[in-house]
């Protein structure tokens, strides 16, 4: 599993310095809550998740009272450090498999959420969930305690994909959960990945086109990223199947961004793409846009105006700190102006909304002519470029990261 940052040790208040409160209240706010249990482990998987028998002392009926402290903490600590009149614009549930509790528990972190902050008029509630973890009634029981938006793990519709990822549904069973998920009311993102091992462009359109089949509000496709570690890492050092390399991922990648676009798909952020504006992940924007969030649960991570922080990553040193009536909090980074300006540069390069040439070239001068290489290079957008806007084409796409190291000096 993925190793948590260094950091300071936060203080036992858990306090918020003056300069990360200053203007909270006008800032975007999310929560994040983490489930952190599964029926089975993936063997792809890095998360932070935990099958039955790997947590004695911890069950899935106990874990929702943790949260609800952590979450009694936060409303206190926000309160102490003179951050009020904070409304939620978003709440993401994710794990893990959250669908692996009842609707109305799920329901009932929503309401506690609701209690300590209010909800803005046009919450975004979205809950993660793996397709064989669905059924017609508990979609619309999860609309009924105000979910609005689910975010479904199909992967892949290729059955040697699954079965290489270890998944344990079947591609038939999505078509029949998106349906009921329509009819209840929920928007759907399918959340799509690529470049398995032994996966080949084909299976890869395959799964694309089917997707597509379904009409969904939204598709994320990620890259498939070998975590050290894990079951599938070892299968491929042990010669039982073969990464594929950088070159394929890449032309995957625009496989799917010219199948999606085809489709009426806009891209918003590299791997994500929406059919309207308004099914976009709120949630994830406020992430990649430098927002407000509050992570509650194991391993979670937190950013309030410049200063983040993440929890204790197992679950039984997370349930023993807040039995405690502690903060979970494990680690803190205070943010430099000049660390908030590179990640800004790092994540907006990502997003459509792109950046600005102008306040780019005013604040970093080399900027100048390195945006005129990449322009002639075909890697950003003319017409934007023409109106003080740095957005990314399919083929700048692929080199974001690199781009974004140049354009802050790294």
């Amino acid at each position: 599993m993925g190793v948590l940052p260094e950091g300071d040790a936060p203080p036992a208040d858990g306090l918020l310095p003056e300069h990360a409160r200053r203007g909270a209240e006008a800032r975007d706010f999310g929560i994040y809550i983490h489930i952190p249990f599964c029926t089975v482990r993936c063997g792809y998987c890095d998360f932070n998740t935990y099958t039955p028998g790997e947590l004695p002392g911890l069950s899935q009926d106990d874990y929702p009272h943790r949260v609800f402290e952590e979450l009694d903490l936060a409303a206190k600590v926000l309160e102490a450090s003179g951050v009020h009149s904070r409304t939620v614009d978003t709440v993401f549930i994710g794990g893990g498999t959250p669908t692996l509790l009842a609707p109305h528990t799920l329901g009932q972190m929503l309401r506690r959420v609701e209690s300590h902050w209010g909800l803005s008029d046009q919450v975004e509630v979205t809950v993660e969930a793996n397709p064989d973890t669905l059924s017609a009634k508990s979609l619309a029981d999860l609309a009924a305690q105000g979910v609005t938006r689910v975010s479904v793990g199909v992967q892949s519709f290729v059955p040697h994909v699954l079965s290489t990822l270890d998944r344990t549904h079947t591609p038939e069973s999505v078509p029949a959960v998106v349906r009921a998920a329509a009819d209840a009311g929920l928007q759907v993102s399918l959340d799509l990945i690529y470049a398995t091992p032994g996966e080949s462009a084909a299976d890869w359109q395959e799964s694309l086109d089917r997707a597509l089949e379904l009409e969904p509000d939204h598709i994320s496709a990620y890259s498939l990223i070998v975590e050290p570690g894990t079951a599938l890492a070892r299968r491929i050092r042990r010669g039982e199947c073969e990464q594929i390399d950088d070159d394929t991922q890449a032309e995957f990648y625009e496989q799917a961004d010219a199948t999606l676009s085809a489709a009426g798909y806009q891209w918003y952020e590299v791997s994500n793409w929406s059919r309207r504006p308004d099914a976009l992940s709120r949630h994830n924007l406020n992430y990649w846009l430098g927002g407000d969030w509050w992570g509650i649960g194991p391993g979670a991570h937190s950013h309030v105006g410049g200063v983040r922080w993440w929890n204790v990553k197992h679950p039984l040193a997370y349930q023993e700190r807040v039995d405690r009536g502690e903060s979970p909090a494990q680690g803190r980074e205070v943010l430099d102006e000049h660390t908030r300006w590179v990640e800004s540069v790092m994540l907006g390069l990502r997003t459509r909304q792109g950046l600005s040439t102008k306040a780019l070239s005013d604040h970093y001068p080399p900027a100048r002519q390195i945006l005129r290489d990449a322009l002639e290079a075909g890697w950003l957008d003319a017409d934007a470029f023409a109106v003080d806007r740095v957005e990314l084409t399919r083929a700048g796409r692929l080199f974001a990261d690199g781009l974004s190291a140049r354009l802050t000096g790294g």
